[in-house]
């Protein structure tokens, strides 16, 4: 089907205009410009918006002709498609065009009573005054002509005598946008006339309760917003940003790291010295609460010719990464291997990784955010690593299936930087890191019951694919799992204690609970960030009820620091995951350490006590290639102190962020926890089944503005991960932080509304 992107934009508007209320028994007609062609995309004659599809969209041309589609349903254009054939043709900045039969616009026009300007947004974003076509009949030539006529003043909304208003925008958003306004100030001025003094206006009753039912409708939805508005972070324009360079260049003097904040440890670990990447906690609960009315606020989207200039990007700029991965779908489900690598419009498709930055297969050159989904912590394709990891791997081949001195050095070095993994077993990602972790949690306390908090992610693994990324969906997710796998599993949702202890009380009637589990910043890497002494108490619970406490430090673990997160918060857990970091970026990165009592039962061979060995193993576990990796890599992000260093780069990236949020008016959320930085455009990951309707409704939207906002600073040339988050790596200097923050600059000017 030709055009499908213009009419897919066509739907959007119908879609969006009926979710906001601003049509309903009476609707009317939309159309979209075609970028290129003297064509426009507009909805067929009486036709409910409400069950319009892409294919529905007719074509129509500048003269007013319909152009069929021998794929099409065969409907006809609007009668009125001669009308916006005009405006398209003498208004080459509209872009969009929306008519609606208001009855508070009708009212007016029966009035004889144009719009003045009655306030500053009115002036800005609807012109001058809103005038009123004279009178024509409906789809005739006479009104396209009167309209004509009206939009050559450069006004962006009109009244029609006859039926309703006409308003147009750069892009739908615009023109819904002013739509909207236009119903505002209609109601404002119908109810001023109403009550002007010494006159007596005659306006039918059905339209008088209308207005006045509208207007106490949008009275409770402004309050509202009022009520969940928050202040902006201020950041001054002249305001020094934290220095990833000075840590640097501090580490590079001493000789050896220092550490850059208070820290607690457990006694004797050497990361007391090392310090952490968080220089100081987010305020959960002032972050919290900027995260809820991003969700209470209308979708900011891109502007519609913003974002065809994004989606142009990938068009003709990344037609190599596009063809390769078209041949992929034949081989290969959905045409990637990985789940990050699903973005939109396509993936992309890398040939070069070094530092800091990215170079595709068209030599389009990134900053990487993503880096690997944050095992990188040195930088992408660490040359001192490598050189050392071929060395190792010139002498013995990458596996051998027996015992390896790097095994053992690998295991060394992890407990001497987390004292409390006093045994660690390797497996081959964090998803196997969880499952051994869980089974064995079972095995040594003979409980069966597990708890993990909504929304975060474990892995795929069958019995912790629950309550994912939406706290409350249960088996939402679970295709292909069958329920007995997951029956022993529970969700509390985050942050609350009290149903923690709740599903504790009810799962000690069951048999009692094996394990916590829990991402210690918070589910999704902190997407939901836990509050400061959240792990602590947890921690006091899983004593109180008996249970193990699992730290998932799959993204934390050396991330965080040398201690991971439990050296941070200063809580022991009495097992640990860790994945990604652990080999530096190399495959086969998992594995699973904690109290030497509870590893007894990962023995392999006959190792196992008290008859409590768990089958876990690997053909390819612990192989030379990724235990040598994880060593060098562990060892030379303590050598350089690489957790601080990417950690105050996030710092720096955070606070431009919140700059540039507040200088554009945006209602974005930037924070970080160290190198870990969460830049919310949508708050998609916010939604949850406290509000189903709410999460069925938005969902889709929200996620696909994130979406386009991911896509949007891959063509400004920057990667992160899905739009909404970045790990920032040692490799990320100011220089290239600065550099980020001039993208991002770019991208904030084209949102909607800026």
């Amino acid at each position: 089907m030709e055009h499908h992107r213009s009419r897919q934009h066509v739907v959007d508007m119908c879609h969006t205009m009926l979710e906001r209320g601003y049509l309903k028994a009476t609707e009317g007609n939309v159309s979209v410009r075609i970028p290129g062609h003297r064509l426009y995309a507009v909805t067929p004659s009486n036709y409910d918006y409400d069950q319009m599809r892409v294919e529905d969209i007719c074509i129509v041309d500048f003269d007013g002709k319909h152009v069929p589609d021998p794929g099409g349903t065969g409907l006809a254009p609007s009668i009125e498609c001669g009308m916006h054939a005009n405006i398209y043709r003498e208004r080459p900045d509209v872009n969009a065009i929306v008519h609606t039969h208001q009855p508070f616009a009708s009212a007016l026009a029966y009035l004889r009573k144009e719009i003045p300007p009655l306030s500053d947004e009115q002036v800005r974003f609807l012109g001058k005054k809103v005038a009123i076509i004279d009178y024509a009949p409906s789809g005739t030539g006479f009104l396209a002509k009167n309209v004509q006529k009206k939009v050559t003043s450069g006004d962006n909304a009109f009244i029609i005598a006859n039926h309703g208003i006409v308003a147009v925008g750069t892009d739908p958003d615009r023109a819904v946008f002013n739509m909207a306004l236009l119903e505002k100030v209609s109601i404002a001025y119908l109810m001023a006339l109403t009550t002007e003094s010494g006159k007596v206006y005659t306006i039918p009753a059905p339209i008088r309760e209308v207005a006045f039912s509208k207007l106490r409708k949008d009275e409770k939805r402004i309050a509202a917003q009022i009520l969940e508005s928050v202040p902006p972070v201020r950041v001054a324009a002249l305001e020094e940003l934290p220095s990833a360079d000075a840590v640097a260049a501090e580490v590079a003097a001493a000789g050896h790291p220092e550490p850059e904040t208070q820290v607690v440890t457990t006694p004797g670990s050497e990361a007391a010295r090392l310090g952490y990447a968080i220089s100081e906690y987010p305020d959960v609960e002032d972050t919290m609460r900027r995260l809820k009315a991003l969700v209470a606020q209308p979708v900011r989207e891109l502007r519609h010719e913003a974002l065809l200039g994004v989606l142009d990007y990938f068009d003709t700029k990344c037609a190599s990464s596009k063809e390769i991965t078209d041949r992929a779908k034949a081989r290969i489900p959905g045409g990637v291997q990985h789940n990050l690598a699903f973005n939109f419009p396509f993936p992309l498709a890398i040939e070069k990784a070094e530092g800091a930055h990215l170079v595709d297969r068209d030599g389009n050159t990134y900053i990487d955010f993503l880096q690997a989904g944050g095992p990188t912590i040195l930088g992408s394709n660490y040359g001192p690593v490598n050189e050392r990891v071929a060395d190792v791997i010139r002498e013995s081949g990458p596996v051998t299936g027996l015992f390896h001195e790097y095994e053992l050095k690998l295991a060394e070095s992890i407990h001497r930087y987390m004292p409390h993994i006093e045994m660690y077993r390797s497996l081959g990602s964090g998803t196997e890191g969880v499952m051994a972790a869980v089974r064995g949690a079972r095995a040594f306390t003979g409980n069966k019951m597990v708890i993990k908090l909504g929304g975060a992610y474990h892995g795929w693994s069958d019995s912790l694919v629950y309550g994912l990324r939406v706290p409350g969906t249960f088996r939402m997710n679970a295709k292909g799992i069958p329920f007995a796998t997951t029956s022993h599993t529970r969700e509390s949702f985050p942050h609350d204690l009290g149903q923690l202890k709740r599903k504790l009380v009810e799962n000690r009637a069951l048999g009692g609970t094996a394990a916590v589990v829990v991402e210690p910043l918070g589910p999704e890497s902190g997407t939901r960030p836990a509050p400061y002494d959240f792990n602590a108490k947890v921690r006091e619970l899983c004593d109180e009820f008996g249970a193990l406490l699992i730290f998932d430090e799959v993204v934390t673990g050396f991330r965080v620091g040398m201690g991971g997160a439990a050296g941070y918060f200063g809580v022991t857990p009495d097992l640990t995951v860790l994945g990604k970091a652990v080999s530096g970026g190399y495959p086969m990165a998992g594995g699973v350490g904690g109290r030497e009592e509870i590893m007894a039962t990962f023995g392999s061979g006959l190792d196992g006590k008290s008859g409590a060995h768990i089958q876990v193993g690997g053909t390819l576990s612990a192989n030379p290639l990724s235990s040598a990796a994880g060593y060098f890599a562990i060892e030379e992000m303590a050598r350089t102190n690489a957790p601080v260093i990417a950690g105050r780069a996030g710092d720096r990236l955070t606070r431009g962020l919140q700059r540039l949020i507040d200088r554009y008016g945006l209602p974005f959320v930037a924070y970080n926890q160290g190198s870990i930085v969460h830049l919310e455009c949508s708050g998609v990951m916010l939604l949850d089944m406290h509000n189903p309707l709410k999460l069925l409704k938005e969902n889709k939207p929200r996620k696909k503005q994130m979406e386009h906002m991911g896509a949007a600073y891959a063509a400004h040339g920057i990667i992160t991960l899905a739009g909404s988050r970045m790990y920032t790596s040692m490799a990320d200097t100011d220089e290239v932080i600065d550099d980020a923050l001039d993208r991002f600059d770019q991208v904030f000017a084209l949102v909607e509304g800026v």
